[in-house]
């Protein structure tokens, strides 16, 4: 998260990791999954144009992500484990 906030053209292979993120999909309740698209094609979209033409701020869609992974991190450690 800390380079994507510091070169904005790391974006786009962020949100294609995350897209691509199956196992992570699969182990969050299904919620997340969506929470997580919507997120990715704002952040995509934000992308695109320069902060202050673009509806989205970049700067909070990010906050936002790592609202998510914080959330995510702490429902799979929530989890018991598998023996």
């Amino acid at each position: 998260m800390d380079a994507t906030r510091r070169d904005g053209t790391v974006v786009g292979r962020l949100c294609d990791t995350a897209r691509h993120a199956g196992p992570l999909h699969q182990a969050l309740p299904p919620r997340y999954a969506e929470v997580l698209l919507n997120l990715l094609d704002r952040l995509e979209s934000s992308a695109l144009f320069s902060e202050e033409s673009c509806s989205f701020s970049q700067k909070d869609l990010l906050d936002s992500l790592q609202l998510w992974i914080d959330k995510a991190r702490a429902t799979l450690n929530s989890r018991p484990s598998n023996p």
